[in-house]
């Protein structure tokens, strides 16, 4: 948290903004942002709309990991079933019947 709430004052600075001008741009107080800055916490759409008063929201496409495995690949090779399994309850009823 710390060293996101650097990063987030490290631009903020950097675009030369102050911390009044982050608080009008997202709606929040500005000790609500100068937490978020300080790394004491803040919810995640604080941190979102703070990204977003910064022109940085393409950072959060870095947190989202690469997807490496295709569940319907999984699905694909899968060993085929070995044994069979009872029905239970009212679906035994109708495989009786038949």
């Amino acid at each position: 948290m710390v060293e996101l709430g650097e990063q987030l004052r490290a631009q903020r600075l950097r675009i030369n903004l102050t911390l009044d001008d982050v608080a009008r741009k997202t709606g929040l107080s500005i000790n609500a942002v100068r937490r978020l800055e300080s790394g004491e916490g803040s919810t995640l759409a604080s941190f979102v709309s703070v990204l977003k008063a910064l022109n940085r929201a393409s950072w959060l496409q870095t947190l989202q990991p690469p997807v490496t495995i295709n569940p319907l690949d999984m699905l694909k090779q899968r060993e085929p079933r070995k044994r069979a399994f009872k029905t239970r309850g009212p679906l035994k009823a109708l495989q009786d019947k038949e």
